[in-house]
């Protein structure tokens, strides 16, 4: 997916504005996933044995993960998803953040915020989705949060964050002034449609 993401959005902003990109999208998943390894997984599965309904605080840098050797699999299958929060603010605030910034966000974002909110709704323990003394699935406020395929968890906290991101940094520079109505257009639609394509079939997977 992240191979479509990198296309999509290098397809959609000027080509000056490409390699910058690129390199917010190698940032998410290099420094994202070393995030989720150091901090990230810890707090979002790694339960203590009595568990409270806020944080976990367990399992730091794959520890007993051999013995549970399908902890790797769900570490990285959900540290793609913590990865696919930050890349969504990096397509929102295109062509107008510097890269230190957005790499001080992506440390933000894949070692706290992320996390936080996936302990709540996903662990079985938080205080979205846990189960109470009778065995049912419950929350604090009634039902029991439930999600599809990540579509509440991953897009909500990652909409958000680029939301909140669009909102502060503004609008591009010369946007709606002088500009002629093409000057921003992004400078190629194979690359669109390929990463279309791209975040297509990994979804599926």
């Amino acid at each position: 997916m992240h191979s479509g993401f990198s296309l999509l959005e290098a397809g959609s902003v000027r080509f000056k504005n490409a390699q910058n990109i690129l390199a917010k999208n190698l940032i998410v998943v290099t420094v994202g996933f070393l995030c989720w390894y150091f901090m990230g997984y810890p707090i979002a599965f790694g339960a203590y044995k009595d568990p409270n309904k806020f944080a976990g605080g367990r399992n730091f840098f794959m520890d007993e993960f051999w013995n549970d050797k399908s902890k790797f699999r769900v570490w990285f299958f959900q540290g793609t998803f913590c990865a696919t929060g930050g890349t969504i603010v990096s397509g929102a605030m295109a062509e107008r953040t510097q890269l230190k910034g957005f790499v001080t966000f992506t440390v933000l974002m894949t070692s706290f915020i992320y996390p936080f909110v996936v302990y709540w709704c996903w662990s079985g323990h938080g205080f979205m989705n846990y189960t109470n003394d009778d065995g049912e699935a419950v929350s604090i406020v009634g039902a029991p949060f439930m999600d599809f395929a990540g579509s509440g968890i991953v897009h909500l906290v990652g909409g958000v964050g680029a939301l909140t991101g669009a909102l502060l940094v503004g609008p591009r520079r010369g946007w709606c002034q002088d500009a002629s109505p093409t000057e921003f257009d992004g400078h190629s639609v194979p690359f669109c449609v390929l990463g279309t394509f791209f975040l297509w079939f990994g979804w599926y997977g």
